[in-house]
Order: structure tokens, then C-alpha cells, then sequence
């Protein structure tokens, strides 16, 4: 087998066993502190029809934490707002996947003004592109996070379809970097 198939097929072994480990980690803002995986910031996206739409991270994944991504803690939440049309939601992290400069999130919706959204799982997806991110979400197919399913794994999202309007903020992804 070439080296390169060896190596790849080393590393899903690894995934599947829950045996991924960090390598070089970040530091958080806290004191030093280093984290496994991280994903942080706010931005809004842009819409020709000039929704109002935001999205706030911060979600980690402490070093020691760095096998299990469902152990990641914090909170995301977003709004999107057209005329006097809108609704709001605040989600609980309850997994971390990164990569490179793409991040998968996942939490449970504890708070919102959104009927029928409190207690489902939503996911999004950001991809870290500097002063050009893109963002998507797992209720992309839906229309709505109250219409999610309720036995959503964890950690599951759509491409990140959704470009951020400029200007309005920025998006930042802190990779794991599992040794193989």
C-alpha cells in the first residue's frame, strides 16, 4: 500500500476509535490557557434584500478535551430580522469539530423568541476566510431551527453556502491539529 493510503487510512482508524490527540493548540483570552479548537466571533450575512441576519460564536474545545469535540462548551446564537418580520435564538454547544480553516458547531436551543425552536439541535458551518467567511446552517433545507428534527446528531450542518457581508465582522476557526 503507497505510503500516502497508509497514512490516510491511519488517521480515519484514529478518528473512529476516538483516539485524535492535539498537537499545537491555541491560546485563549484566558490568561494563556490553551485550547484544542476554537470558534469565535460575530458577523452578519449579506442578503440583496437587506435581511438583517447575525451570527455570534464562542464555542471551545479545551486541550484536554481535544478526543471528544462533544465536549466542547459556550454558546452561539443568531437573529435574522426583515421589516417587522424576525425572530431570535441562543443555543448551548454540545460539539466542536474543526479543520483547517472550516468549523462544524452544534448546540441545543435554550432561548428564543422563535415558536417552536426552544430544545432543537441546530448546526452551522463557518468557513474562516479572513475578511471573506462563509457560513452555513443545518435548517437550510427546513426554512426554520422549529423545524428541525429533534434526533439531529451532533455536530451536523450544511455547507457554508452564506457569504458575511463586509464590514460587519469576522469569524475566527482554531483548528485542531491531531498528530498522526
Amino acid at each position: 500500500m503507497p505510503r500516502r493510503t497508509k497514512i490516510a487510512a491511519f488517521g480515519v482508524a484514529l478518528l473512529l476509535a476516538g483516539g485524535v490527540t492535539a498537537g499545537t493548540t491555541a491560546a485563549s483570552a484566558t490568561g494563556g490557557q490553551r485550547e484544542a479548537a476554537a470558534l469565535t466571533g460575530t458577523a452578519k450575512l449579506y442578503r440583496s434584500a437587506g435581511d438583517d441576519i447575525t451570527f455570534t460564536f464562542d464555542a471551545r474545545l479545551a486541550a484536554e478535551d481535544t478526543a471528544d469535540p462533544m465536549k466542547a462548551t459556550g454558546t452561539f446564537s443568531f437573529s435574522h430580522y426583515r421589516g417587522d418580520w424576525g425572530a431570535w435564538a441562543k443555543a448551548e454547544v454540545d460539539c466542536l469539530v474543526t479543520g483547517g480553516s472550516v468549523a462544524v458547531v452544534s448546540g441545543v436551543i435554550t432561548d428564543s423568541d422563535l415558536p417552536g425552536a426552544e430544545g432543537k439541535r441546530v448546526g452551522v458551518t463557518v468557513h474562516d476566510l479572513g475578511r471573506h467567511d462563509r457560513l452555513g446552517y443545518s435548517w437550510a433545507t427546513t426554512g426554520s431551527p422549529a423545524q428541525m428534527p429533534k434526533d439531529l446528531p451532533k455536530c451536523v450542518s450544511s455547507a457554508p453556502f452564506e457569504k458575511v457581508r463586509k464590514g460587519t465582522g469576522d469569524f475566527t476557526v482554531v483548528p485542531w491539529q491531531p498528530r498522526l
